[in-house]
């Protein structure tokens, strides 16, 4: 039985999850969830798939994982990939989950939303340009910390990758501009090349991604 990832293209956070399972060779499958159609807010999403009204979420026969860290390290559990190669990459590769979820994707998502996909009169201007000056201070520690390497950690990709990645990739603009960033433009090349790489609207199911 393969496992069962539902998501959507246009989530930064899915793709955390969706591309290390892409590139881990294992067995999988993905579901659409039709978010802005409200399908996460509906009580039989809630029920059913996921309590915290949440996508990604990964199904493999009676295990149910949430959040896009815990499924990265469920694949790196399975398939020994992605997690660092001592117990020091381990703690490191966590270090860079976390100050991705608090510094990065938190407010990449948010912003690249309310400047995308809301209507250009509903767009509050003044938190997205706020937001932006918060992401250039990340991004610059981000730019900072591949200076002279290849991967965040250790000497191949890992979750640490998967997840500071997420949302860079997307064409949206959202203040993010990667001919800006010398070290991060490489390091993102970097994964474009691994092998079997697709981009998030050519990985998961959504609207964009279906033209």
């Amino acid at each position: 039985m393969s496992i069962k990832l539902y998501c959507f293209g246009e989530s930064g956070n899915a793709y955390k999850a969706a591309l290390p399972l892409h590139l881990s060779g294992l067995d999988y499958e993905m579901v659409e969830v039709d978010f802005f159609g409200g399908e996460t807010r509906s009580p039989e999403y809630r029920a059913n798939i996921n309590g915290m009204g949440e996508a990604p979420v990964m199904i493999d026969g009676d295990i149910r994982l949430t959040q896009s860290g815990v499924i990265q390290h469920y694949i790196t559990d399975k398939t020994g990939k992605f997690g660092g190669n001592s117990q020091a990459d381990k703690y490191e590769v966590l270090r860079w989950v976390l100050f991705d979820n608090h510094k990065l994707s938190s407010v990449a998502g948010p912003t690249r939303f309310l400047s995308n996909f809301l209507p250009e009169d509903k767009r509050p201007q003044q938190v997205i340009d706020f937001n932006k000056g918060r992401l250039t201070a990340a991004y610059d520690i981000l730019n900072k910390a591949l200076e002279g390497k290849d991967w965040l950690v250790g000497d191949g990709p890992t979750n640490a990758d998967f997840c500071c990645c997420g949302y860079l990739f997307y064409p949206e603009p959202f203040g993010f501009d990667r001919s800006e960033w010398t070290n991060i433009d490489a390091w993102l090349g970097r994964i474009e090349g691994l092998e079997g790489y697709k981009a998030p609207y050519d990985l998961m199911p959504g609207r964009k991604s279906a033209g």
